[in-house]
């Protein structure tokens, strides 16, 4: 039986992005959705023109409806937000969630490849942080989690052990399970790689992937609904996360060449590309994979490594190196 969730995010106009591409991913795993748009999109944000519409006084009004007729919810997932007072809606909303222990679940989008977003500064970077301190589920991406915690960005790579203190960094915030997508590391082994740390077992991880030289606005998206989908359904972290970089994987193989750079992936056309195990996911690497070296034009395909590498609390960690406030990154 699916769970009532409340998904937070924007809802574009046109692209499969956000809300676009939560929904029928989170749906088709038969959870009871209650959408809460923070903005209309004209379009994905890789246009060169797009109109943002703020909708914050649309969100209060829906809520207190809903509150009128006594809906109540499993799980909260957040994702973009547009405003400091939308934020400290929001904040509110999954504090009071907390309290009554139902699962928060956090994507504090704000920038990737080293960068913040236009107009995200020190305050946006602050309300996350808060945001983080209720966060039973966080799933920053590596440059989101490198602000938070006010350490460099490192395009060489992070080693393991600076790795496990980035993502103690935000459990130190008050994040009880944090995966960082997009991780680099220095080991050739893991390169490339999604980090995290799974309050449920007390053990770090990590599973490395092969990079994919082309752009597909709202990945990030496609992955955060697979991973709560799946953790709302019962599954662990760890087998969670497996799952979720497998269905980004599969899905970019299957469609792209179909899909525009701009556009996002048509999530509703591949939504059988999500596996239902950790055991179909491992089967189907090898199959997608085989299908991109077969196709004459197929881009090199994301595969994930070999088995989650996992680790105890490193207690005799190295330090993680300071630095520059990675919010000007």
């Amino acid at each position: 039986m699916g769970k009532r969730i409340l998904l937070i995010n924007d809802q574009p106009s046109y692209g499969k992005v956000a809300l676009a591409a939560m929904v029928p991913i989170l749906s088709s795993m038969k959870h009871d959705l209650f959408c809460l748009p923070t903005a209309l999109v004209s379009n994905t944000l890789d246009y060169e023109k797009f109109f943002i519409q703020e909708t914050t006084d649309y969100m209060k009004e829906s809520l207190a409806a809903w509150e009128a007729l006594g809906f109540t919810y499993d799980a909260v997932c957040t994702g973009f937000l547009v405003s400091k007072p939308q934020t400290e809606l929001v904040i509110s909303i999954c504090k009071d969630l907390a309290a009554q222990g139902k699962p928060v679940f956090c994507d504090p989008i704000m920038g990737d490849d080293g960068h913040l977003y236009n107009g995200v500064g020190p305050e946006t970077v602050d309300l996350m942080r808060e945001l983080a301190s209720c966060a039973d589920y966080i799933v920053p991406n590596y440059t989101e989690a490198a602000a938070m915690a006010n350490v460099p960005y490192k395009a060489e790579g992070m080693t393991w052990p600076e790795a496990c203190q980035l993502v103690d960094a935000l459990r130190d915030m008050g994040a009880k399970s944090v995966i960082v997508t997009s991780a680099i590391l220095t080991d050739e082994d893991f390169r490339h790689c999604v980090v995290g740390y799974d309050h449920h077992t007390g053990e770090y991880f990590r599973r490395a992937f092969s990079e994919v030289p082309m752009r597909f606005p709202g990945t990030g998206d496609i992955y955060s609904a697979v991973f709560t989908g799946k953790v709302m359904a019962g599954m662990g972290v760890q087998e969670a996360n497996a799952i979720a970089m497998q269905a980004v994987r599969n899905m970019i193989v299957a469609s792209n060449k179909m899909t525009g750079d701009y556009t996002g992936i048509p999530v509703e056309a591949f939504l059988n590309c999500i596996p239902d195990s950790v055991e179909e996911a491992a089967v189907e690497e090898t199959a997608v994979e085989e299908t991109a070296v077969e196709g004459a034009a197929a881009e090199p395909a994301v595969a994930v490594a070999e088995p989650v590498a996992n680790a105890a609390e490193p207690a005799a960690a190295e330090p993680a190196a300071a630095g520059a406030d990675a919010r000007e990154a």
